[in-house]
Parts: C-alpha cells; structure tokens; sequence
C-alpha cells in the first residue's frame, strides 16, 4: 500500500514538475530556403525541434499562429517578413496562452532578417515576463541566432535569458543528439 501511494506521489510530483514548463514556438511550413535549394517542408524546422524538446521535456507546448498566413513561396514569404521587420509590425496571432503557471519556456523561432518573426514579439510583448527562465532555439540556414538573443534580452528585461539552441534548419532531422544535449543542459 505504501509502495502504491508512494508511486501516486512521484507521479504527481512529475507532473506538476512538467506542468511548470512550456515550449512556445513560431514556425512555417510551405518553401523553405536550405543549402540544396527550395524545398517544400509539410513540417516546419521550428516545429520538429519544438515537438523533440516537448518529449524530452514532458512540457506543455503552444503553437504561435498568424491570423494573416504567410506566403507558401519562399521568395514571397521573405519579402513580407521583410515588410513587417522594417514597420515594427506586430501581426495579430490566432490564440494566446496565459504563461503565468510556468517557471521555464523554452522559446523558439525560425530566424528571419536577422531576428525572430514579429510574429513572436507580438507575443513576447502580451505577457509579463517577471521571473520567467526563458530558454531560447532557432532555426535557420547560416545566420545562427544573428541579433535575436539580444532582441529577445531587450523585450523581456525582466526574464532571465539562457544559453540558446541554434540548429541549423536542414539539419533538424539528424540533430537528435544535440538538442537532447540541449535539454539536458538546462535541467
């Protein structure tokens, strides 16, 4: 009996534990830029890293999505990422989801022009941030993080910030092993 009620503890333990993270991410499927041209993905980079820290993790995850889709072709979908950097545009997402029950976000976007999606300061600027841990993952095709760790550090001030995954995008799928490093270097 103690054996059992012991394992109902542990158990609630965990999940409570789980409870307190959340992975929150951006991401676009459609033509993607890579080293060997334009592929059409039906998953995005962003996504597949998001949903392998979810397992990992045990974490609630959370899907940003645009009211305004953009463009499938790539080429078109640069050129309106573009636009909305240079007007400080703050696209209107589908749903929100209140952050406040969580301790830890991992945080993760495609790098455009440099910088996260506007997409994803819209969201960053709808939540108090105060003793959030905000662990930050891109994707991208040669940029790295480019000034998006310090655009991040810059909106939410009052978070704390730490190290970032950046993966390169057409390489998501062989990068098991590193974001598993990943995760568990911030347990």
């Amino acid at each position: 009996m103690k054996r059992i009620i012991l394992t109902a503890v542990l158990a609630l333990a965990a999940l409570s534990a789980s409870a307190q993270t959340l992975v929150v991410y951006y991401s676009r499927t459609g033509q993607n830029y890579t080293s060997d041209g334009i592929v059409d993905l039906k998953v995005g980079n962003t996504a597949v890293v998001a949903g392998q820290i979810q397992k990992l993790t045990g974490a609630d995850i959370f899907q940003l999505e645009t009211v305004r889709q953009y463009a499938a072709d790539y080429y078109e979908c640069t050129q309106q990422a573009k636009e909305e950097l240079n007007a400080k545009a703050r696209p209107a997402l589908k749903a929100d989801i209140d952050i406040t029950k969580y301790d830890t976000i991992y945080l993760g976007w495609p790098c455009w022009w440099g910088t996260y999606p506007m997409c994803v300061a819209t969201f960053l600027e709808a939540h108090d941030w105060t003793g959030k841990t905000v662990i930050p993952f891109t994707t991208h095709e040669g940029s790295g993080f480019g000034s998006s760790l310090r655009d991040l550090k810059a909106a939410i001030p009052s978070a704390t910030v730490k190290k970032g995954l950046s993966i390169q995008g057409s390489k998501v799928k062989t990068a098991g092993a590193q974001i598993e490093a990943f995760v568990k270097g911030h347990n």
